[in-house]
């Protein structure tokens, strides 16, 4: 797949300079948005030190802040020489494979400083500045000299020094997986956390800060420091288990460090800044990778239905396979998942994950069978490879396991790494996770296999790049829904989780429970409206979409109709209204017809919502198909009553929505 890609504009200009002035000093290195109302400017400090400041407008977003590398032996940004500054700037359109929206434009401003540390061995690096209207990027460069060949970075001294001390959510590193819930603090109260971390620093303007292009490095987090008036967050790669952050060779590249830079909160999640900022696609042939919803043997072991483990409730039968098959084809569902299909389940398994094979299944289910049973239905089967964290286990068998899946038409993967070590001594995050990661991704490319990761690294935009890599968890999901002991996920979670996780790429949740009664202590169940349920299909973004619930809760449910109707993949998306962890609503447009989807929700209130559809075609009619919380609904009461409705609607329409306690509303705009 070639990204067709339009260019508007292209030119560079080069410059040169020998020395930084203080970052007080006007003349300092600067470089703008192309509409100019985000400034970076990067200077040094009377120590010496480099620094960079952001504004946008007359407003200080981020105060004089130190980039550092400390390598083994010396530090890159210490006492740096300037020795030449170029100039970039792009204006250019190209299609996504899937997304979102069809088209992304990648409009920006670039500003390359080539710098020197000074000494007996003087060593050359290059900081890079992208800057968009909405946001900005930065790296390291390290090229290739002969003064440096390895590189062990011990700590990247990355400094955002937010200019108020605002209000941030964020979820706490050392939390397995990312599985945690976005509480709101003020910046300077925060431990070290995960990012994206997002900071409303007053009420028109909201900064998110992430990074894109994780490439075999060490996954940022950051913990605040207090400096000044404000407080800086800086960065914390996740370590080795040495202690070191990464091995690298010259020439090296870090991630982009990056900052979402808005006046609302709907725009951070139409900002693109993370997915501009990664490689075009590198996989020739798109054709294979085809987003879809999709229906799983999953639920059941949850809520113990079934178990993973052979024996009498194994819920990975050949069997039951077929009858989830049936209903897929039967409702339009492209794939069934079967989770606890292949030998290594018995016993242990998050102890002792490299008995695991991916290619030998237990003798209740024919897998040959199955996938010949599936074809014959228009329904493939979903792989599932759960690795117990036994990642080289996992790599031993990828070429083997992968050709046997292509060869059955077995084109999708849900990968898992449920231990909070790699091969019981890495973490996720480190570099160790992220070389494990990328190769899984890139041998899944060549078999045509599309990916789902589980307890993954958190999503940094690769899906540009390799776009088999569909969608990721790395959140904490549904399944909390069946045996929290905190009660399962807050009202206001899936209100949070938008403006947070969900910056960082397609996330995995798997919504669509229909059924709430739990035997199982500690009966925990979802805390939602159904009417909610069906709106977390379009809030929450995924291209691999789950309807969740064990199938023979879907029948004879007339709501259903709209999860087997809403697509995965989009034309456009806007945001017609939004409040961080109180309510939102998210519309988009199918990639494949005319229809809109409208998904709304919101936490533990009850509220009234009008919804302009001025996004609609003006030369058009419509008819919305309105599936909204019905009467007596709430969310911890009376979770089941949908009012199904329709109702004439034009551009010019305001659609009021009445949202229950813990409520939603799904819409269905059919084009006339």
């Amino acid at each position: 797949m070639r990204e067709r890609r339009t260019t508007i504009g292209l030119a560079a200009v080069a410059a040169m300079a020998s020395l930084l002035l203080s970052c007080g000093n006007q003349k300092n290195l600067a470089v703008s948005s192309p509409s100019g109302n985000i400034t970076v400017t990067l200077g040094t400090g009377a120590d010496g030190a480099l620094y960079y400041t952001v504004r946008q407008g007359d407003t200080q977003v981020v105060d004089s802040s130190r980039v550092a590398l400390h390598c083994q032996g010396f530090t890159l940004g210490k006492t740096p020489q300037v020795k030449g500054v170029s100039r970039t700037s792009a204006d250019e359109t190209w299609e996504t494979v899937w997304g979102e929206e069809r088209e992304i434009r990648n409009n920006y401003n670039e500003m390359r400083v080539e710098l020197e540390e000074p000494g007996d061995t003087a060593r050359r690096y290059a900081m890079v500045f992208r800057v968009f209207d909405d946001g900005i990027g930065f790296r390291y460069e390290v090229p290739e000299q002969a003064s440096l060949d390895s590189i062990t970075i011990l700590d990247e001294e990355t400094e955002f020094a937010l200019a108020d001390d605002g209000v941030a959510w964020s979820i706490p590193w050392g939390r397995a997986y990312y599985e945690a819930l976005y509480k709101p603090s003020l910046v300077s109260h925060l431990d070290t956390v995960c990012s994206p971390v997002t900071v409303k620093m007053t009420d028109s303007l909201y900064v998110a800060i992430h990074e894109a292009n994780l490439t075999d490095y060490a996954s940022m987090n950051l913990h605040p420091v207090k400096k000044g008036k404000g407080t800086t967050l800086k960065s914390y790669l996740t370590p080795w288990s040495t202690g070191e952050k990464v091995f690298a060779k010259a020439p090296m590249q870090s991630p982009w460090r990056t900052m979402i830079i808005t006046k609302t909160p709907g725009e951070l999640l139409l900002s693109r800044v993370m997915l501009n900022l990664n490689e075009p696609c590198a996989i020739e042939t798109t054709d294979w990778i085809e987003p879809q919803r999709y229906i799983g043997i999953w639920w059941g072991m949850h809520r113990k239905d079934y178990t993973w483990a052979s024996g009498e409730k194994h819920g990975a039968t050949t069997e039951n396979t077929k009858r989830y098959m049936d209903f897929a084809a039967a409702n339009g569902f492209g794939g069934v998942l079967v989770e606890g299909w292949n030998i290594g389940w018995d016993g242990d398994w998050t102890a002792e994950g490299d008995k695991f094979s991916f290619t030998e299944s237990y003798p209740d289910f024919d897998i040959d069978e199955i996938t010949r049973y599936g074809k014959e239905k228009g329904v493939r089967l979903i792989g599932h490879n759960e690795t117990g964290g036994a990642a080289q286990n996992y790599e031993n068998q990828l070429d083997s396991a992968f050709a046997l899946y292509e060869r059955l038409g077995i084109n999708s993967v849900k990968t898992g790494y449920v231990n909070n070590l790699l091969d019981k001594k890495e973490l996720h995050g480190s570099q160790y996770g992220v070389r494990h990661y990328r190769k899984v991704i890139e041998t899944a490319a060549r078999h045509h296999i599309m990916i789902d990761n589980h307890e993954p690294v958190m999503p940094t935009g690769l899906q540009r790049t390799y776009p088999n890599l569909m969608t990721q968890e790395g959140v904490r999901g549904c399944e909390y829904d069946a045996w929290s002991p905190d009660g399962g996920n807050p009202p206001e979670h899936t209100v949070t989780i938008p403006f947070t996780r969900c910056l960082a790429g397609p996330v995995d949740y798997t919504p669509g429970i229909f059924n709430y009664d739990n035997p199982v202590p500690p009966y925990t169940k979802p805390n939602c409206t159904i009417a909610k349920q069906l709106a977390l299909s379009v809030v929450l973004f995924s291209p691999l979409q789950m309807a969740a619930d064990m199938i023979e809760n879907y029948e004879n449910r007339p709501e259903f109709a709209f999860i087997t109707s809403c697509p995965t993949t989009w034309e456009k998306t806007v945001v017609p209204e939004a409040r961080i962890g109180e309510y939102l609503t998210v519309a988009r447009k199918d990639r494949n017809g005319d229809d809109w989807f409208i998904g709304a929700v919101t936490n533990a209130n009850s509220r009234q919502s009008k919804v302009k559809l001025d996004f609609l075609d003006p030369d058009a009619k419509y008819v919305a198909k309105i599936y909204a919380d019905g009467e007596g609904a709430d969310f911890k009461a009376n979770p089941y009553p949908v009012a199904i409705s329709e109702v004439p609607v034009t551009n010019e329409s305001v659609l009021p929505i009445s949202l229950a306690a813990g409520g939603g509303a799904a819409v269905h705009i059919h084009k006339l």
